[in-house]
């Protein structure tokens, strides 16, 4: 029965992540597989958001800053 629930737990958990973040849900998935694989169980927690900060900062550094349009810019 707990390979039921966590095998259900794998496949829910990124689609619910999906839904607060602005992340491809393959992304998503790398981030808890890869998260299980490095940091066991509290990987399936630390995996996704360390995803999460990594791919949103690699974006607006390569998009230069455009998408966050209500950042004050310092003069």
């Amino acid at each position: 029965m707990s390979i039921v629930a966590v095998t259900i737990d794998n496949v829910v958990r990124p689609i619910l992540i999906r839904k607060g973040a602005d992340l491809p849900l393959v992304m998503i998935f790398a981030g808890v597989i890869g998260g299980l694989v490095a940091f066991g169980i509290l990987g399936l927690f630390i995996g996704p958001v360390l995803l999460a900060v990594s791919y949103t900062l690699l974006e607006s550094w390569v998009l230069g800053g455009e998408r966050g349009g209500d950042v004050a810019e310092g003069g």
